[in-house]
């Protein structure tokens, strides 16, 4: 059942729409053009705004659950050096084989040298240290078939960067993640460097989605706000270090996790408010929320059994998400817990905590 005029507003519920920030173009038509979607960058077929044609089928995805694709960006490997050690990184020193733009395989060291040589040679007679490849990572949930993956990763670089970058990858499945590491070459055939952006990123989100799909894995590409997840937003750097303190390698909490506790604590006490972003988070979930019971009601009263139950789908996928949870309010929620349990001691036990101000959270247990 099409949703006519309201698939749009479904639509913009699902996936999020960039505008370029303009400051001071003097090419004041091609700026127009930009922000517009005309000229250069308008439509040039009815395939380029093909998703956009089948919201009801995104929706389906969303509430269902469907695995969401990962594509991040790792690093920017600056100069022949910084680049020779990263692909001898993932290819695990020789033990795993990384493929080239047009199929064939580099295992030696000499070999990904000399790759690490072409890409770099060009930027000689730039200024400083220049960026020779970007690093990119896309990954999909445990149980996914590896080699499918790497197809699809293919076949998205292919289409994206393909025409104009030169590009190499590496399949591991030594994580319950089959991921693929996809390098490519920063400058282009037409001198054109590449440096993706947020909105560059999404594009091989869906693509990398798409490719999936039609090879028979269901897959979708989506933001967190449109599943009623908070914001996540942490660096690889900062991931590394959290998995660190969970495996139990290392016991010193980082920087940034103390400087949250600290912020949630005195927002417990009443001293502090919290950030914007969370109240902004809070509103374009409830916006979401009201497309998706819109959408649950046209379904409703469609003819097909399939629409009311997808209706169903949504109205239980929203009873499950009455709220979103940002980051903020997680920390918020383990700071009060604390402060719960220091009031409860001070009550059980007044002397033990003489002198102690009240909300403060109890020291470390040292282990020997």
């Amino acid at each position: 059942m099409p949703f006519g005029d309201r698939e749009d507003e479904l639509w913009e519920a699902m996936k999020p729409s960039f505008k370029p920030r303009l400051v001071s173009d003097p090419n004041l038509k091609y700026a127009r053009h930009v922000v517009n979607g005309t000229g250069p960058f308008a439509a040039k077929s009815p395939a380029a705004s093909h998703l956009r044609m089948d919201a009801k089928a995104t929706l389906a995805r969303v509430v269902r659950g469907t695995p969401e694709v990962l594509v991040k960006v790792t690093g920017r490997k600056k100069g022949a050096k910084h680049l020779a050690a990263h692909l001898d990184y993932i290819g695990r020193h020789g033990d795993i084989r990384i493929e080239t733009r047009d199929g064939e395989h580099i295992t030696t060291k000499d070999d990904a040298q000399r790759i690490a040589d072409e890409w770099s040679d060009p930027l000689y007679w730039r200024q400083g240290t220049t960026v020779s490849a970007v690093a990119m990572v896309f990954s999909m949930p445990a149980g996914t078939d590896p080699e499918t993956v790497k197809q699809a990763v293919r076949e998205t670089a292919e289409r994206i960067v393909g025409e104009n970058h030169d590009y190499l990858m590496a399949l591991h499945t030594d994580t319950p993640r089959p991921h693929v590491h996809l390098t490519v070459q920063a400058e282009g055939l037409n001198r054109k460097r590449f440096d993706p952006r947020r909105e560059d990123l999404f594009r091989f989100r869906e693509a990398f989605a798409e490719a999936l799909r039609s090879r028979g894995v269901e897959a979708e590409a989506t933001p967190r706000y449109t599943r009623g997840q908070g914001r996540a937003g942490t660096s690889m750097a900062l991931t590394q270090l959290r998995a660190r303190i969970r495996s139990g390698a290392s016991r010193q909490p980082t920087e940034a996790d103390l400087r949250q506790a600290r912020a949630a604590m005195q927002i417990a006490l009443g001293r502090a408010e919290q950030p914007t972003f969370v109240s902004k988070t809070r509103a374009r979930w409830q916006d979401t929320k009201r497309r998706y019971e819109a959408a649950a009601e046209r379904l409703d009263r469609s003819p097909e059994h399939e629409d009311r139950n997808l209706a169903r789908d949504v109205r239980q996928f929203l009873q499950e998400r009455a709220s979103i949870e940002t980051i903020p309010d997680k920390m918020l929620r383990e700071a009060e817990a604390r402060m719960r349990e220091a009031q409860e001691r001070t009550r059980s036990n007044p002397a033990q905590d003489q002198g102690v101000p009240r909300g403060t959270p109890p020291p470390p247990t040292r282990r020997r």
